[in-house]
């Protein structure tokens, strides 16, 4: 049997769509409304929040509470809007969730659920506003995209490290743009 979880799933690059901006509102407020005060804020980010490329149709959405652990204890508000809720799912200090369209069974929207501090959120914001300031480099993220969709089209797992290496090399000069500093790991 093949585990949902893990098993492949073709890659769909569509046109961009303004209806994923209103998408990302709608959850945004389903979000606000579930979650309350433990929401701080939530960003529209992946290629979905980026005008002009294309994209996989599914809306990331980067939310920060003030606590996992205090998130952990309502998950099932969380379920209640139709979210499959998977945890830290490979990144720690994330929470990963993931909702589906009932009648294609298409994944439509994905949650990356992290605290103030994590890394992980000015890495998916300056990596969103350098590319959404520069078009070309956009443009450029679409051809990778597109080359690496050639090359493992029904993996979204494969197509994904296919492009991994020109993503860490634009996030650095994202992060860079947006003078973020990062630290450099320590060898042994």
């Amino acid at each position: 049997m093949i585990d949902p979880n893990t098993a492949p799933i073709p890659v769909e690059l569509v046109p961009h769509k303004p209806e994923w901006r209103q998408r990302a509102a709608s959850e945004i407020r389903s979000l606000k409304v579930a979650l309350g005060e433990r929401l701080l804020i939530v960003h529209h980010i992946g290629s979905t929040s980026v005008p002009g490329i294309l994209a996989k149709p599914i809306v990331d959405l980067l939310p920060v509470v003030r606590d996992c652990a205090a998130l952990d204890e309502i998950e099932p508000d969380v379920r209640a809007l139709g979210y499959d809720w998977m945890g830290e799912f490979g990144l720690p200090g994330r929470r990963y969730c993931r909702l589906h369209n009932p009648l294609t069974g298409k994944r439509e929207v994905q949650l990356h659920f992290y605290a103030p501090g994590n890394p992980e959120i000015p890495r998916h914001i300056a990596f969103r506003d350098y590319l959404r300031t520069n078009p070309d480099i956009a443009k450029a993220y679409e051809a990778e995209k597109v080359r690496a969709a050639s090359l493992q089209p029904f993996d979204t797992q494969a197509y994904n490290a296919e492009k991994n290496c020109w993503i860490k090399r634009t996030q650095a000069d994202a992060l860079a743009w947006a003078g973020i500093v990062t630290p450099v790991p320590k060898g042994p």
